[in-house]
């Protein structure tokens, strides 16, 4: 009997392992869970993207002055001079467009994750990693105007005030406004300034981000419900520290693609020509401490955002919506 059981331990030990029959890829609640995560992710943290654009994109006087002492003196002034609703200003092209963009970005790597993985259900690091570049490029067709739109309108209350302070005033567009006028003077590709360093930006952070957090949720423990997946609370620390490490990673560029696409300039700001020339005068005028601008800010964002955006993409909010079985 001992011996007739180790022979089919022996057997068992020898022959593969029969994987599962890989999932089929669900493409339509993939979709509409990115979008959900996209708006509920921005609306909670927009306040302080906009104080990260501002920070970034103001630039040290002659004299050292600067209208920006910290992250919380900007929050101060922007409330004191705009009130509430001034701290969303340009948070409509933002929730309009973050739909399709954060689709296109949890979609796309899941895709690419899916398309990489190999038949005995392995993901190399390396693979995970081009998953994420191509997310990034992809997404990235929606993101340059739309940040392009948003920096405008975020920007407009500091270029305002300091127009007012030089005894100015600055006329104020709208984002519709503007994206027409764009669209009139260079057409389509006027909505697309700055797309070399927001690509630069967007692939590098994809490139850090998606496989850190596959890497941080598999620590974590699984639901009861057959899914296999992480429990909720794991999901958004995974996001959180996932998004936190990528986003002070790429920080510098993400400097340099807010310069690039701000189009109005306070009095006495510099304009750049391009990536090269942005990051040399950056670099001579006021130093490498400066593509840290707004980093802390930056992180305090995209931490919660991406940990509100992974956990409600992985609820599978469409699949209860859809009456679909959760994969």
């Amino acid at each position: 009997m001992a011996a007739t059981q180790q022979q089919s331990e022996d057997i068992l030990h020898n022959q593969p392992l029969i994987q599962p029959k890989q999932q089929q890829f669900a493409l339509l609640p993939k979709i509409i869970n990115g979008g959900i995560a996209g708006i509920i992710g921005v609306t909670c943290v927009f306040p302080l993207d906009l104080v990260k654009t501002r920070l970034q994109n103001q630039q040290i006087g002659p004299n050292g002055e600067r209208m920006y002492s910290s992250m919380f003196d900007c929050f101060r002034k922007t409330y004191a001079a705009e009130g509430y609703f001034g701290m969303y200003r340009g948070s409509g092209v933002n929730i309009l467009l973050i739909t399709p963009e954060k689709a296109i970005k949890l979609t796309a790597n899941d895709y690419f994750r899916h398309k990489l993985t190999t038949k005995d259900g392995k993901l190399p690091m390396s693979c995970q990693m081009l998953a994420g570049g191509l997310a990034g490029a992809f997404q990235i067709i929606v993101t340059t105007p739309m940040e392009l739109l948003k920096i405008q309108m975020q920007d407009a209350g500091r270029v305002a005030a300091a127009a007012k302070l030089a005894g100015k005033t600055v006329e104020k567009v709208s984002a519709t406004q503007l994206a027409t006028q764009l669209f009139k003077e260079k057409g389509i590709f006027g909505l697309y300034k700055g797309i070399g360093a927001t690509g630069l930006r967007d692939v590098t952070f994809s490139v850090i981000y998606f496989p850190l957090f596959a890497t941080l949720n598999e620590l974590g423990p699984r639901r009861n419900d057959g899914s296999g997946e992480a429990v909720f609370w794991c999901s958004f620390l995974a996001g959180l520290a996932a998004g936190s490490t990528a986003a002070l990673a790429v920080n510098p560029f993400d400097v340099v693609k807010t310069r690039l696409q701000a189009i109005k300039k306070a009095d006495g700001e510099k304009e750049f020509k391009g990536i090269t020339d942005c990051i040399t005068k950056t670099l001579k005028h006021e130093g490498p401490t400066a593509f840290f601008k707004g980093g802390l800010c930056r992180m305090i964002v995209i931490a919660p955002l991406f940990g509100i955006a992974q956990t409600v993409y992985y609820l599978g909010v469409a699949e209860g919506l859809l009456g679909m079985q959760k994969k």
